[in-house]
């Protein structure tokens, strides 16, 4: 961001309960806050003039919303499922719209977004004269700003559930219900070597599913080439996280792989399905 910018921040059987940790239900994913699209708008003319290549020389902040390099990467792991991922302008719309919505939905204040988008901070007076000046221009673009007249570049993206034909599944996989998960139903295994084979053509593959204390280890393989291993271990139950990402600069047509470890005493892993961008 700017340089002046701070740090910034539920079941049908017993089976299926112990699946998912004997935890409360995820929430049911809300809607998008009023105005959001026209705050995403005002938010990107402040930061850069709508610039998505833009990049301050003294913080590195880069892109239409000036993140910084490291809450890219925490960000990107995040809303992306890959800290790697590069900064294009699709990405940067995906990342920045969900931290905004995260942020919304915690102060329920398109003003107090916009000065935490600042600052990092949720504080509610003792605001510097830079940082209300920052607030007050945002929302001066917030308020002349018609929702009609904002179209954010995104890429296509398709989805494809656990069901999906285009995923060849090998070894035990079992199906386990909750309301957080997409559709209502995920793919799940704790058997080491069961392996899922999603077949796509694209740009980008997220895969979607729980983490948790109950979830384990999983090898990841691109294209039939090992990549690296997930921990799906988390000290408290999400239904749907984004948990491994990947792109390329070419669309084409690839190969994910999900290989289960086994992890002794919470060996999980589950498919709440992928998604591919072009």
């Amino acid at each position: 961001m700017l340089s002046g910018r701070l740090k910034a921040v539920l079941v049908a059987t017993l089976a299926t309960i112990i699946l998912i940790g004997v935890l409360a239900p995820a929430a049911a994913l809300a809607s998008d806050p009023p105005g959001l699209a026209r705050f995403m708008h005002a938010l990107g003319e402040v930061e850069s003039g709508g610039n998505y290549h833009a990049r301050n020389a003294s913080s590195g902040a880069y892109g239409k919303y000036q993140i910084m390099p490291s809450s890219w990467r925490a960000w990107a792991d995040r809303y992306l499922g890959d800290p790697n991922a590069r900064p294009t302008p699709a990405n940067q719309e995906i990342v920045a719209t969900a931290k905004v919505k995260a942020l919304y939905k915690g102060l329920l204040s398109w003003r107090r977004v916009a000065y935490s988008w600042l600052t990092g901070s949720s504080r509610t007076t003792g605001w510097s004269t830079y940082a209300t000046s920052y607030v007050r221009r945002v929302m001066g673009y917030y308020n002349r700003t018609p929702d009609v007249s904002v179209k954010a570049p995104t890429a296509a993206i398709r989805r494809f559930s656990e069901r999906s034909s285009l995923i060849a599944y090998a070894g035990t996989w079992k199906s386990a219900g909750h309301p957080g998960y997409a559709g209502g139903a995920a793919r799940y295994s704790t058997k080491a070597g069961a392996t899922a084979t999603f077949t796509f053509s694209g740009k980008r593959v997220t895969w979607y599913g729980p983490v948790g204390p109950t979830r384990g280890k999983a090898r990841i393989l691109i294209d039939g080439t090992y990549v690296k291993t997930i921990d799906l271990y988390r000290s408290a139950f999400v239904a749907r996280k984004a948990v491994f990402g990947r792109s390329w600069l070419v669309k084409g047509k690839h190969t994910l792989t999900i290989e289960v470890v086994g992890t002794a005493g919470h060996p999980y892993v589950a498919i709440d399905g992928f998604t591919v961008a072009d």
